[in-house]
């Protein structure tokens, strides 16, 4: 890997920390918060979509409008569900669980699905990402072992909307042939209408607070979850997705690094070595 594509790919693990430590900050109305991010994304980053999309001769197609629309929804099941894990759950347990669990299901998929037959390097990555799991789950938290479990459903849940977005999200850009900024800005803006009519009907109310009260944590993940995104996919155009996808998940141990400095979440050996396990099972599932 060239010293820009590692880069690149540190850069987008820092980014998708410090978005994931944003959105630990809020602890109102998940719902609007999500609903207010989507819609900053889109306004940030469509003239970028468009742009794009000219350059490269593209057009709106069927399958540009549709294959976003399930990527959509499984993103909103994913957002919801993180947000709702943090709301419940210290950071340094549901965000190395859910970066965790994510790549051990896809490969499940793979094989029991698609018939993939990954080495044994690949399956000793599952084993070793469930053992980082435990040293996590094993620990202290700041609201006791039930904190602890809520951290790992919630985890684990956000780690099976992950699997199932990124499964559908690769077959859509590779097999599809899906532009990749145009299709994620879409899938943000399906977000968007998909939200809005149960943020009327239930969640207007508090939508004036969130805006003014947590701006700050809207632009920041507005900005730092598509930076994150796009700066993967350069990385990925000059080296191997086997050694990208690994280095960006060095995001596990710095998020739960700052989770501990930032929140002083109990336990921070552990959960930092349990991290640290983590991280080393997702690169053997690379190799």
């Amino acid at each position: 890997m060239s010293t820009i594509a590692l880069a690149m790919v540190l850069v987008a693990a820092l980014c998708h920390a410090l978005w994931n430590l944003a959105a630990k900050r809020v602890d109102t109305d998940g719902y609007a918060f999500v609903w207010c991010y989507d819609v900053a994304s889109v306004l940030l980053w469509a003239p970028l979509a468009i742009a794009s999309l000219v350059a490269a001769g593209h057009s709106l197609s069927p399958t540009l409008l549709l294959a976003p629309l399930v990527s959509g929804v499984l993103h909103i099941a994913y957002q919801l569900t993180l947000q709702t894990g943090y709301a419940r759950a210290d950071l340094g347990v549901v965000y190395p669980v859910a970066r965790g669990v994510g790549p051990v299901l896809s490969m499940a998929v793979a094989i029991l699905v698609l018939g993939e037959r990954p080495g044994w390097a690949a399956l000793l990555g599952a084993v070793v990402v469930i053992a980082g799991i435990v040293v996590v789950a094993t620990g202290r938290s700041g609201s006791g072992r039930h904190g602890v479990r809520a951290g790992v459903l919630w985890g684990g849940a956000t780690g099976l909307a992950i699997a199932a977005y990124t499964l559908w999200d690769s077959w859509s850009v590779t097999t599809l042939g899906q532009p990749p900024v145009a299709y994620f800005v879409t899938s943000c803006l399906w977000q968007v209408v998909l939200m809005t009519p149960t943020l009327l009907r239930r969640r207007r109310h508090g939508l004036g607070g969130v805006v003014r009260l947590r701006w700050r944590e809207i632009a920041m993940v507005a900005v730092l979850s598509p930076l994150a995104y796009v700066l993967v996919l350069e990385a990925m155009r000059t080296a191997p997705v086997s050694l990208v996808a690994p280095a960006r998940e060095s995001s596990i141990v710095v998020g739960s690094l700052l989770a501990w400095w930032l929140f002083k979440e109990p336990d921070p050996l552990r959960r930092l070595c349990g991290a640290a396990i983590v991280l080393g099972g997702i690169v053997l599932i690379a190799v």
